[in-house]
């Protein structure tokens, strides 16, 4: 089946030249260039991802994407401006799956963009595993893709239960930095690359920083984090 892809962007030129690009890797794509048609077409289930950029005229970015995240957990690479940290980190813990600064390489977009439907992939094939994961307070069930702690129900992105699930497969080992990129986000990491820490920063805050006087997730400086709650 031919996945859609949505282009949520005003800048015409520039959707013209990323569906010259994702065409013959054999994608279906589809452009709108304003922020609250870009909101429907993204909840109408038609399409496999979403590339958002965050300057658009009508709703930006941000209201988009939260506008999505309310209802739907579809998968969506985000657009920057090169050196714009802030918005960067916004757009993650608002819950962007993975991000692209402008000016961009229209291949590395393509590489982003199968990695991100890569790890959806992976996840639905987790779910048909039948198994349930549970470490202290925290129980993650691949049956119904879901994560409760203490039965309370947590909703995550796809990253951030990626993200946990490689967390509670090790519970006490270091995790690298650089081989959580590449398990969980399906790429090298780069220098300057701090979206994993934001996605952990996530986890953190939804899961609760602390169990019974322990911090959950420990940060090893220069390395990388444990799951130690």
């Amino acid at each position: 089946m031919i996945q859609r892809i949505l282009i949520i962007d005003d800048d015409t030129e520039l959707c013209e030249l990323v569906t010259e690009y994702l065409e013959p890797e054999g994608y279906a794509v589809d452009s709108v260039n304003e922020g609250r048609e870009g909101v429907q077409r993204a909840l109408s289930g038609e399409y496999a991802l979403a590339v958002l950029d965050y300057m658009l005229p009508g709703l930006n970015g941000f209201e988009v994407l939260r506008q999505i995240r309310a209802s739907s957990h579809l998968p969506i690479v985000m657009l920057t401006a090169r050196g714009d940290d802030v918005n960067r980190i916004i757009g993650l813990q608002i819950g962007a799956d993975d991000y692209l600064a402008k000016p961009f390489n229209p291949l590395e977009l393509v590489a982003r963009i199968n990695a991100v439907l890569r790890r959806a992939r992976f996840s639905v094939e987790e779910k048909h595993a039948g198994e349930v994961l549970t470490v202290g307070d925290i129980k993650m069930d691949s049956r119904t893709r879901t994560v409760s702690r203490d039965g309370e129900t947590i909703d995550l992105t796809v990253v951030e239960y990626s993200l946990l699930e490689k967390l509670l497969q090790s519970p006490g080992r270091i995790l690298t930095r650089e081989d959580l990129v590449k398990e969980v986000l399906h790429r090298e990491l780069s220098p300057f690359d701090r979206s994993i820490d934001t996605h952990v920063s996530n986890l953190r805050k939804k899961l609760g920083h602390e169990v019974n006087g322990i911090e959950r997730i420990k940060t090893v400086r220069g390395v990388g984090y444990i799951y130690a709650g």
